[in-house]
């Protein structure tokens, strides 16, 4: 058997990362060999994976020669950035999780050029600023971001595109996982379940965390071919009354589709109000570009186990709460 063909997993104990890595672990043909980057290879996950048969490496973001010489050898690097680690307030300050992501995303396009990857999967998300108008009333944050945690990978991809190195752009949609705690439907003053959700007559993408990890496998297997597109994962894309009814048929019982405006959300006064409410204006607003994004077919060929969203319920729907 030829050489094997090493993937170097950045964030591989987070959900994304570690999909990829036992994507690759499960991979029946041999042709690649994982190498899960982890800051803390003793961690109980990256104890697993290594227990699974991927090559453990510590590396971190913010230490670029650790990266150059975590990546040597390696033939495609995955890159995934975390906007929501958990930082003190001091920290935030004086380092922006949107600085943070591009100084660290910098750091792996240039420490994989320096290795000589060959193909880079960047997980990204849109930029969502060309859909808002000046003076519409939306807070704007550090100065220029409607959405931080997608303006600011949106604007890492052009690191990629400078590193010379051919790049395929994966991204994410809303997780279906999420159904099981912050879009859970809730029980209102009569007993009925209500799906609380600011989608308003959207069409919304969604995808099982897994899925995501899945389909970039399925990328480094198309090889560079995919140098430069833009691959949006999605098992569903249903509006907020069909993930409803969804729930409510896999749950046995009536969910109710109710829409909360953005402005409300944004008023909510919770932490991060502002962002998830324009977050949530976005994906209004930009329905159309959103979905023609995504491309059914291309996903399949890609990832043959991509989970509609009744299929994962079959599975998840106990860890529901209702």
């Amino acid at each position: 058997m030829s050489e094997q063909q090493i993937i170097a997993v950045v964030g591989a104990t987070g959900a994304q990362g570690g999909g990829l890595v036992r994507a690759i672990l499960a991979d029946q043909s041999g042709r690649f060999a994982a190498r899960a980057l982890t800051r803390d290879p003793g961690s109980a996950r990256a104890e697993e994976l290594a227990a699974l048969g991927a090559e453990v490496v510590e590396a971190d973001l913010d230490d670029a020669a650790g990266l150059r010489e975590a990546f040597e050898g390696a033939h495609g690097v995955f890159v995934v950035t975390n906007f929501w680690e958990q930082r003190t307030h001091e920290e935030e300050q004086a380092r922006p999780a949107t600085t943070r992501e591009l100084e660290q995303a910098g750091n792996a396009a240039r420490a994989g050029r320096d290795a000589g990857v060959r193909h880079f999967i960047w997980s990204t998300l849109p930029d969502t600023r060309g859909y808002f108008r000046p003076g519409d009333g939306t807070p704007t944050f550090g100065g220029t971001y409607k959405v931080p945690h997608a303006d600011g990978k949106a604007e890492a991809d052009r690191l990629f595109l400078e590193s010379g190195v051919p790049t395929t752009f994966l991204q994410a949609n809303v997780y279906y996982e999420a159904f099981q705690d912050m879009f859970a439907p809730r029980r209102d003053e009569r007993g009925a379940l209500v799906l609380h959700l600011g989608f308003g007559d959207a069409r919304v993408p969604a995808q099982a965390a897994e899925d995501i990890g899945r389909t970039a496998f399925g990328v480094f297997r198309r090889g560079e071919v995919l140098a430069g597109r833009r691959v949006s994962v999605a098992g569903s894309v249903l509006t907020g009354d069909q993930y409803a009814a969804a729930l409510g048929q896999a749950l046995g019982e009536a969910v109710t589709y109710q829409a909360v405006g953005p402005d409300r959300i944004r008023a909510a006064g919770f932490p991060g109000a502002g962002e998830v409410g324009n977050m949530l204006q976005y994906l209004i607003t930009a329905e159309q570009d959103i979905v023609d994004l995504v491309d059914g077919e291309l996903l399949r060929e890609l990832n043959p186990r991509l989970q509609s969203f009744d299929t994962w319920l079959a599975t998840h729907r106990d860890a529901i709460p209702h």
